[in-house]
């Protein structure tokens, strides 16, 4: 319905070392934006190439809006799987979701396959939404080192110059434009429950 309030959840990666605190603020820095404050306006297209853009959708209805790192990682994929699986709970209060990730469209298509994702995934292109959200930090080399010791380049799954990931954060953004619900966490282990979002909304 026309209860507009915002999504939480944070997103990172596989079974690979948590950068620290201090690391994952490093060079670009990321902090939450303030409940209360204007959702920052984006395009993009989908994996489908279909428009996506916050305007249009919020006249539709609140939007919750999450970030995620990558195919690689499997907490991403395990809450992006299980938010299908419950996506009607957020539909029925008339949400739209709407999934921004750094990762090329061709690692967004394995994404879907791994997740059955039936939501809008957009590739961010230069970090340009994840930078209006405040969720981009920069991986410092010697964790960039660690990824791809397990196999992860973050400059190759990006298509990208720099070792960047978002926050895995989530934001629910009424109808009237303005971010209500904000869960902002850089442990990639922790993410806000489908059913938390559903109690938001």
């Amino acid at each position: 319905m026309n209860n507009c309030l915002l999504l939480s959840f944070a997103t990172l990666a596989l079974a690979l070392p948590q950068a620290s605190h201090a690391q994952q603020t490093s060079a670009r820095t990321a902090a939450p934006l303030a409940a209360g404050s204007v959702a920052p306006a984006f395009k993009g297209k989908d994996a489908a190439g279909r428009p996506v853009e916050l305007k249009q959708l919020l006249k539709k209805g609140p939007v919750v809006l999450y970030f995620y790192r990558g195919q690689w990682c499997p907490y991403c994929n395990k809450q992006l799987s299980q938010l299908q699986d419950s996506l009607q709970l957020l539909t029925a209060k008339g949400a739209q979701v709407v999934v921004i990730t750094p990762e090329t469209q061709e690692n967004i298509g394995k994404t879907v396959e791994k997740t059955k994702a039936a939501f809008p995934i957009v590739q961010d292109r230069g970090f340009v939404i994840m930078t209006a959200y405040h969720t981009t930090f920069t991986v410092d080399e010697p964790t960039a080192k660690k990824y791809r010791g397990f196999g992860v380049d973050l400059r190759q799954a990006n298509g990208a110059q720099e070792d960047v990931l978002p926050v895995p954060a989530t934001y629910v953004i009424g109808c009237n434009g303005r971010i209500k619900f904000v869960y902002f966490n850089p442990d990639y282990k922790q993410r806000a429950s489908v059913h938390r979002i559903a109690a938001a909304l």
